[in-house]
């Protein structure tokens, strides 16, 4: 799973929670985060072999201490706490259910590559591995994850207000999103070292955060004033 993830981030922010979408965009890709840090610092073991699924070409063959359900679990649980420290330092305006999201958010990204991964996820340590294996099948991994996005955005717009000119930026940002599923899925490439691979996920998705961040503040003066 990859840009599916995202739909939770653009399904869970409304002007209740008031959690920033760019958090959220944090949140989903939470255990990917430590997943990279941790390949990158040659704790976890990634394999990336073309062909290995005809959706991906990863093959995360030891990954407990990000993948695993009761890490997982306890990753959500830290960054709620994280998430309720922080706005309670900085009094920023959020709901008691805010931190809870943020965990459900994080956890999220586990169950989403439930369905995709091929049983390389261990329910603890690095033992009883489960996985769907939607990888398998390229076509119907991404319909769905298409899917996914475009639901999440629909609710991001339909739950939010905001002026036109951001709903057209959060429009491009879906489709950009789309293109580079698209790229990720269909086009041939030659597979990266497994360092490489994890530095491209810090870079990749934190420049899709910081692109939240922006989305978010097109057309903020224009609606203030107006309030």
């Amino acid at each position: 799973m990859f840009v599916g993830h995202y739909s939770v981030a653009f399904a869970a922010k409304t002007e209740r929670n008031k959690i920033p979408l760019w958090v959220l965009f944090i949140a989903v890709q939470f255990l990917d985060y430590i997943w990279a840090t941790l390949v990158l610092l040659g704790i976890e073991k990634l394999r990336v072999i073309k062909g290995f699924t005809a959706g991906s070409m990863l093959d995360s063959y030891f990954h407990p201490y990000s993948h695993s359900l009761i890490a997982a679990l306890a990753w959500s649980v830290i960054a709620a706490l994280i998430y309720k420290s922080v706005c309670s330092r900085h009094g920023c305006l959020y709901r008691r259910s805010a931190a809870l999201i943020i965990g459900v958010a994080v956890f999220s990204h586990w169950l989403l590559d439930f369905i995709a991964h091929p049983r390389d996820l261990a329910i603890y340590d690095n033992t009883w591995k489960v996985g769907f294996g939607l990888w398998r099948y390229r076509d119907p991994e991404f319909a769905l994850e298409i899917a996914l996005l475009a639901g999440g955005i629909v609710l991001y717009l339909t739950r939010n207000v905001m002026p036109a000119i951001r709903k057209v930026a959060v429009i491009a940002f879906g489709i950009a999103l789309l293109i580079v599923q698209i790229g990720d899925t269909y086009v041939p490439r030659t597979p990266l070292t497994d360092k490489a691979t994890a530095m491209g996920v810090w870079i990749f998705y934190t420049l899709f955060v910081v692109v939240a961040f922006i989305v978010e503040k097109i057309g903020s003066r224009s609606q203030s004033s107006a309030s």
